[in-house]
């Protein structure tokens, strides 16, 4: 079986193949190396998030049965040209660098790694909020260009302790419940909101579920892990903000296009935010003259969250053994197009 393995600088050729070489031996192998993350993604054709171009791919897929990438693009010009593909194993949470109306035009299936970062996300999101609340980062950024900011320690200006906050979460599938569990040790109360979520699992968990409106009026710390959907599309907004308590803290590790970014740096110069932390943008890398560029108390991270090296291994167990599965006949377990499966 020919196989492309079309790796990057986070998930690497060669551990794509070290993988699928554990599940199923030695096989033919095509590589693609493409340039994310040093080069920032982008749309190719019509699809998103994706690296390299689709005459590269073309290039590389001649006579493959079999795809693994994370960053590839997947698009309908490139499925019309590679007649013997089956099965392209997308090693991302979503495969969003996939046209999978095309895909399954062409008869070929389309496998995705949920949960592939869930724990680093997670931890991440954790130390977001702690650094909000407790002014880690600003102070040390302050600190290192020469201000020792002693009146921080003034009570009007000091932190807030996550035990006996409330805290809620916008959003509760593999990172958001990660995060809960976590905020729970800590002491905190969590709110959750999520229309999609199990009622009953959030309480066995120990938070509560609520209507997003509430959860705003009520939670000194907001944490967004919600996909992002037309429905999500600008979630926060500058309405929702004034439901927000005075000086609460906001962050969002999940996607930029789940806030309205307009409205924040006015609410952060205001006081109506007292902290911003943010991994995701409306526009990555944010242009130069990004307007929270200089607004207070603003933490900025370049879109880390799912960057661990166990996430990398993860994600290319994740593929490799739908690769297994395929070449063993069974069923494939994570299908982003199950319409295929009946054709």
């Amino acid at each position: 079986m020919r196989i492309l393995a079309a790796g990057d600088e986070f998930v690497g050729t060669e551990l794509l193949i070290s993988e699928v070489r554990a599940e199923i031996g030695d096989q033919e192998f095509s590589r693609l190396s493409l340039p994310w993350p040093v080069e920032p993604f982008g749309p190719v054709a019509n699809v998103h998030e994706a690296s390299g171009t689709e005459a590269q791919v073309i290039e590389a897929l001649a006579g493959a049965e079999v795809a693994v990438t994370q960053m590839a693009p997947f698009t309908k010009q490139v499925f019309a040209a590679a007649p013997e593909l089956k099965l392209v194993s997308v090693c991302r949470g979503g495969p969003v660098n996939v046209d999978l109306a095309a895909a399954t035009e062409a008869g070929v299936a389309v496998t995705y790694a949920p949960g592939r970062n869930a724990t680093a996300a997670a931890e991440f999101a954790i130390g977001m909020i702690l650094a909000g609340m407790r002014r880690i980062a600003t102070s040390s950024a302050e600190l290192l260009g020469g201000a020792w900011r002693g009146d921080y320690y003034a009570y009007d200006k000091t932190g807030i302790e996550l035990e006996g906050s409330t805290v809620g979460l916008v959003g509760y599938g593999a990172i958001g419940s990660r995060v809960a569990k976590v905020l729970l040790a800590f002491g905190a109360r969590v709110l959750v909101a999520d229309p999609f979520a199990d009622p009953a699992r959030i309480t066995a968990d120990g938070a509560e579920l609520v209507e997003l409106d509430d959860l705003l009026r009520q939670s000194l710390v907001v944490s967004l892990h919600a996909r992002l959907t037309e429905q999500t599309r600008n979630l926060i907004d500058a309405e929702k903000l004034a439901l927000l308590p005075e000086g609460a803290v906001l962050v969002n590790t999940a996607r930029g296009g789940l806030l309205d970014y307009s409205p924040l740096p006015a609410a952060l110069r205001s006081g109506r935010l007292g902290a911003l932390a943010l991994d995701v943008y409306d526009i990555e890398p944010p242009p130069a003259d990004w307007a929270l560029r200089d607004a207070p108390n603003v933490i900025a991270t370049p879109h880390l969250a799912g960057a661990s090296r166990q996430t990398a291994e993860r994600a290319a167990k994740i593929v490799a053994a739908e690769v297994g599965r395929y070449a063993r006949g069974e069923a494939l377990a994570n299908v982003a197009n199950p319409d295929v499966l009946t054709r």
